[in-house]
């Protein structure tokens, strides 16, 4: 679907891409075919690890964070609004003044509302409508510094637009926390950690030795770097659901997501389910939060020994399985 606007825009001179230079292409997906732009001077700008692996995989340049200049861009716009506002500004920001700068999206995604709002700012293009989404181009320079990213604080914990409850703590997050042991102790693995909030919670336990924090996303790693301050804590920008720790946990803490853009997605939930079997000794134990409809009671008891229901409310689960049936 991208590809098809990308080569149309190409074809219609409405994104005229200079002759030399790099390219940034701003937070693309897996299986974006990006073969309408040279690939030798693209640069896939992105923080989600899945992502960025795939694109090095196809020999691509791959970086987490934009490093200007760039003589043009095109960002693929995300679901969450003020990511896709921010993503833009940057890159306003990193391509020299008048370069070329696509915005590229699906209609499910705003793309319609957001270039109505880019309009009012820049001189936008005409949008060019294929694949149920849309493109427009504009060209680099100032006007868009109030879309720029902006730090918030939550609860007394730093977050950014785009990462998951940057507005404020996810209730099913919470409900883990309060369910942890106090006794907790050795070895503890965050998969999923996002921006920090289960592991401070699993740190103020004293009994903790070590907290393994596995986030995907590079900007709630950040983040969760800045909200965990403590010497047990270890980081990791890695896919929790294909990590290889050092070491073997006593306990692993998740609130694993459940969608791959907009759709429902239970077998990425029932992937960090299994990365979590691999990752604990054989007395480990597993402190999952999901919501009640997620079908993931048969492979629990397929996993461990033990599964049991240890609170919630009427939306979300909180579980102890225990002692692993499939480890590394």
């Amino acid at each position: 679907m991208r590809s098809a606007r990308l080569e149309m825009a190409l074809e219609a001179g409405l994104w005229p891409l200079p002759a030399e230079g790099r390219i940034a292409v701003i937070r693309p997906r897996i299986g974006d075919d990006l073969s309408a732009l040279p690939k030798d001077r693209v640069e896939v700008v992105t923080g989600f690890k899945p992502d960025a692996d795939w694109f090095a995989a196809r020999g691509y340049s791959v970086a987490t964070r934009l490093v200007g200049p760039y003589a043009a861009a095109v960002v693929c716009l995300p679901r969450a609004r003020a990511q896709g506002q921010a993503l833009i500004a940057a890159a306003a920001e990193v391509v020299v003044p008048d370069g070329p700068i696509a915005v590229d999206g699906q209609k499910t995604d705003g793309i319609d509302s957001l270039l109505k709002d880019l309009r009012g700012r820049v001189a936008l293009s005409e949008a060019l409508s294929k694949a149920h989404g849309k493109i427009a181009v504009f060209a680099a320079g100032p006007g868009l510094a109030d879309w720029a990213a902006q730090p918030a604080e939550v609860d007394g914990f730093r977050t950014v637009p785009g990462v998951f409850s940057a507005d404020g703590v996810d209730r099913g997050s919470a409900l883990l926390a309060a369910a942890l042991p106090a006794e907790m102790k050795g070895k503890v693995a965050d998969l999923g950690a996002g921006w920090g909030y289960l592991a401070r919670a699993v740190l103020a336990r004293t009994g903790v030795k070590e907290c393994h924090l596995v986030e995907a996303e590079a900007e709630a790693l950040d983040c969760a770097r800045v909200n965990v301050v403590d010497d047990r804590a270890v980081f990791y920008w890695a896919d929790a659901t294909t990590v290889r720790l050092p070491k073997l946990m006593e306990h692993v803490v998740m609130n694993p997501p459940f969608h791959a853009g907009r759709d429902a997605d239970p077998a990425l939930g029932v992937a960090f389910i299994g990365a979590a079997a691999r990752a604990l000794a054989p007395d480990g134990v597993l402190w999952l939060v999901a919501n009640r409809h997620l079908p993931y009671d048969r492979v629990l008891k397929g996993l461990f020994r033990e599964v049991q229901e240890i609170g919630g409310d009427a939306a979300f689960r909180v579980t102890r399985a225990a002692y692993p049936l499939r480890t590394r």
